[in-house]
Formats: C-alpha cells, structure tokens, sequence
C-alpha cells in the first residue's frame, strides 16, 4: 500500500511540473526560435527582391544587441505588401515588448557582441554525424 501510494504521488508531482506556467525567460527562448526560423523559411521561399533585402535576422536572446536588432527589423520600412514579412515583424514587435517590460527583471544578458547576431557561429557537428 506504501509502494503505491508513493507511486501515485511521485506521478502526481511529475503531472504538476508539466503543468507548470511558461516562464518569463522559456516564453523569450521559445518565440526567438520561432521567429528565426521563420525568417529562414521566408527567405528561402521568397523570390520577391524585399524579402532578399531585409536585415539579416538572427535572433540570440543572451545578446545585449538583439534589443537594437529587433529594432531595426520593426523598423524596415519596406515589405508591407507581403503578408508574412508583416507578421514577422507583429511576432518581433511582441518579443521586443515581451523583453523590455514584462522579463526586464528575468533575463540576464551574457554578451553585448552586435557582430555575432550578423555572422553567428554554426553548432559543432557531432561526431557520429561525421563517422557516418
């Protein structure tokens, strides 16, 4: 009877932590990935000439800059006529407001490097990619 009551309450603090709300920093983490893939898949669907010109969007969030980079890409006066470089630019607005006011106090910048958000560097490849 000890054993599955211990049983029921261990599933039942796993059950709570799954539950758990989104943090202030997971919320951040979770929409610049969303909105740097989204970029990556707009630019490589696009032929349209305004979408070869948007500033280069590589969002990393421990990066002091990325603050000015989601500026400047709210701010990019040209694209208005595609759809989807619109909502990009809705989604880095929200993240850009989502930082400076309702995570100020939770987020922790590592670096203040503008040019690693221009040319970020590429994740080591894992070995058993490259035995194989």
């Amino acid at each position: 009877m000890k054993v599955l009551l211990s049983l029921i309450a261990l599933l039942s603090a796993a059950l709570l932590t799954k539950a758990a709300p989104p943090t202030c920093y997971s919320r951040v983490l979770s929409l610049s990935k969303e909105i740097t893939q989204s970029f990556k898949e707009l630019q490589t669907s696009k032929a349209d000439s305004c979408v070869e010109m948007l500033p280069r969007l590589y969002l990393d969030i421990h990066n002091y800059c990325v603050l000015a980079k989601l500026r400047d890409f709210v701010a990019y006066p040209r694209c208005e006529r595609v759809l989807e470089v619109s909502e990009l630019k809705e989604k880095a607005r929200s993240l850009y407001t989502i930082m400076i006011s309702h995570c100020r106090r939770d987020l922790v910048f590592l670096t203040d490097d503008c040019s690693a958000l221009e040319s970020p560097a590429l994740p080591p490849i894992e070995p058993s990619i490259i035995d194989s």
